[in-house]
């Protein structure tokens, strides 16, 4: 096998500064795509236009009927550079076509790139840089999702590149495991074929999943870089949903479970224990709390096969993986799944799967006074809620909004939680609503928090919805206590009798304003609002259209 960190390339240069400079013609980026004509073009000339870094682009087409191959040959007719492969029958996934792109690589260095998806200027180059600069293996980027046709953009892991590091082995930072992705990503190709690095074959989604994971198990020396170098396009309106957006159906959750296993199994094997503990962590923090708030969503059917599919996958877990942060939301919901057969408490299992967490009323105690999750459900401790640091503790706050001429009026009420929150002292809430198309913050605002009866404290303030605007809006908020401790929090929509019907309201600056408040999937408050004749009529087509259809 190669070693870990091998010799510099030879081929590196030297700019006029006297940095050295990324190698020439030193990586090949894969990109695949199926019957995705209406976006591969972009896809590929992203990758193209990357620069002299970039020896070859070989886009692996799995036998699309949109006539893609031959706009990828056309392509190839006016820049060299472009190889096109056309494979013979459709492998259903994402794996297969880019193992067939590893296989055709003679570059050094190797991406990859999906067919609706881009990378930024500059991309290739920052990672070549750094890769080659810290002699590794795997050179990793920050990687964006941007919603489609909003605009809006999401870091994705954001805190794994805060900063440029090296780490000689992935141990180092077990946290690398929340990054399952592999297209943010810069790879030595002999370090792939040294190790029999490949996808999964088939259709076996979340192949990243487990190519990630034999990636971290072989021990790379790796360069992380705060450079963005990866455009995740995030299309919920395409008629076909992306495989990892297409969570209606269990085979999906099913798909995401196995392929966790595989991932937590290959790490254990490789014996790099660390990893495979932090593997199981981020089970539980992530992909268990994200199809957790969907679960109102779906119908009974699917949250009977959710629940016990969950518990049987969970049944792996030793006690060690339940003692380690025993309130974090994910093992709250972990150990309730295991205590309780049947689906239960949802509307309180989606407030706890928020980000932040939210453990909504009601508090029950066992008989000698002990925290439970409920009296129905008492086996199921709370206790270590006692001892948690207040800035750890899942609160409960939620808010109505009433909407009224001008402006409308916000209430928003913090729940007591075992007596922790009065021993805390909350003192004040910061308000601002944050804008979903855009970086937009509005309606900023510090509030008082004063009691409101037993184990409630309650705030309220005007908004001033004409100043908001048009758009999606959503609360945010942050709760100071007396010794200064500060929590972020997220505010439930409080619904029944009307609290989210949408209004029109007069408005000096717009003429009208057509308000909603409504509850996002997690159950938290947000506002959309259209201003003016004209929003407020194509709201109502929208409307008529969803109705008609």
């Amino acid at each position: 096998m190669l070693p870990d960190s091998p010799d510099q390339p030879e081929t590196a240069h030297t700019t006029q500064n006297g940095e050295d400079a990324p190698s020439v013609g030193a990586v090949c980026v894969v990109v695949i795509g199926y019957n995705d004509r209406a976006h591969v073009a972009d896809a590929v000339r992203s990758a193209l236009a990357q620069g002299p870094s970039v020896a070859e682009v070989v886009a692996v087409d799995d036998c699309s009927t949109d006539g893609s191959a031959a706009l990828l040959d056309r392509m190839a007719g006016a820049d060299a550079r472009l190889r096109v492969i056309r494979r013979d029958a459709n492998s259903g996934g994402c794996g297969s076509p880019r193992n067939t792109g590893i296989d055709a690589v003679t570059a050094s260095y190797v991406m990859f790139l999906d067919s609706d998806d881009v990378l930024p200027p500059g991309a290739v180059d920052a990672l070549l840089a750094a890769a080659e600069g810290a002699g590794a293996s795997v050179a990793s980027g920050l990687c964006v999702r941007r919603e489609l046709p909003s605009g809006r953009e999401q870091p994705w892991q954001e805190s794994l590149y805060a900063a440029h590091s090296v780490l000689a082995r992935p141990s180092q930072r077990p946290e690398l495991v929340h990054d399952t992705l592999c297209v943010n990503k810069l790879y030595r190709t002999d370090f792939l074929r040294a190790h029999g690095i490949r996808f999964p074959e088939g259709r076996f989604l979340y192949e990243d999943f487990v190519f990630t994971a034999r990636v971290l198990a072989a021990g790379p020396r790796i360069a992380l870089v705060p450079d963005r170098v990866y455009v995740w396009h995030v299309r919920r309106a395409a008629e076909r949903l992306s495989l990892s957006l297409d969570r209606g159906h269990i085979d999906n959750w099913e798909a995401r479970t196995r392929a966790c296993a595989l991932a937590y199994d290959i790490l254990l094997g490789a014996g790099q224990k660390e990893l495979a503990r932090a593997a199981r962590d981020k089970f539980l923090d992530h992909d268990v709390r994200m199809y957790a708030r969907e679960l109102g969503l779906r119908d009974a059917e699917y949250r009977r096969a959710w629940w016990a599919h969950t518990r049987a996958y969970l049944a792996r877990y030793d006690a060690a993986d339940w003692e380690l942060d025993p309130v974090a939301p994910g093992r709250l919901l972990g150990r309730l799944l295991l205590e309780s057969p049947e689906p239960r408490d949802l509307p309180r299992l989606r407030d706890l799967a928020a980000r932040p967490g939210r453990l909504l009323p009601p508090y029950a105690r066992a008989s000698d006074g002990t925290p439970v999750w409920s009296e129905d459900l008492p086996q199921l401790s709370l206790a270590p809620l006692l001892t948690s640091p207040v800035e750890r503790l899942p609160l409960a706050l939620d808010a109505e909004l009433r909407p009224r001429a001008r402006a409308g009026g916000l209430t928003l009420r913090l729940h007591e939680l075992y007596g922790r929150v009065a021993a805390a002292g909350p003192r004040e809430l910061d308000v601002r609503w944050e804008s979903r198309d855009d970086e937009r913050a509005r309606g900023r605002a510090t509030v008082a928090l004063t009691p409101a009866g037993a184990d409630l404290w309650s705030a309220e303030l005007p908004v001033d919805l004409g100043a908001l605007g048009a758009g999606v809006w959503d609360l945010r908020l942050t709760v100071r206590f007396a010794d200064g401790a500060e929590r972020a929090v997220t505010a439930a929509a409080r619904t029944g009798a009307g609290r989210l019907r949408r209004r029109a309201v007069p408005s000096l600056r717009h003429g009208v304003l057509l308000v909603q408040p409504y509850a996002t999937h997690s159950g938290a408050l947000a506002l959309r609002v259209a201003t003016g004749a004209r929003g407020l009529a194509r709201v109502l087509r929208a409307r008529l259209r969803r109705l008609l259809h």
